[in-house]
């Protein structure tokens, strides 16, 4: 068993995909992090957990930088971002972009993708 830390909807405007319309107005994004600790619970002691408002920052820092063409690459990112925390077990990334250039009604996409470290 780990412990979770998970952050919902964390927000910012992006250019990010592979049409030139998306790169030029840009859209919102939403990002939802989970992240698997592996002793944060047992110790009472900040060393061991990660700063939620630091994971926060930088994933809003990823939305809103450089364009990317794929939202996988921006969940890759963010997990890799995590990853430099120590005691992390695995991170879990969930990338909205309700907007996405699709020609029939939907309500969102996410790509969601899980790294395991330990």
């Amino acid at each position: 068993m780990a412990d979770r830390i998970e952050i919902y909807g964390i927000s910012g405007w992006g250019y990010h995909g592979v049409l030139a319309s998306e790169k030029e107005a840009g859209q919102e994004f939403s990002v939802d992090v989970m992240i698997e600790l592996t002793r944060a619970s047992l110790e009472d002691d900040l060393v061991h957990t990660v700063d939620y408002s630091v994971v926060a920052e930088r994933v809003y820092a990823i939305i809103v930088g450089e364009s990317m063409d794929l939202i996988e690459t921006v969940a890759e990112r963010i997990i890799d971002s995590c990853r430099e925390f120590s005691g992390v077990a695995a991170v879990e990334v969930a990338v909205h972009k309700p907007s996405a250039p699709i020609s029939v009604p939907f309500r969102d996409v996410v790509v969601r993708i899980r790294r395991e470290f330990i």
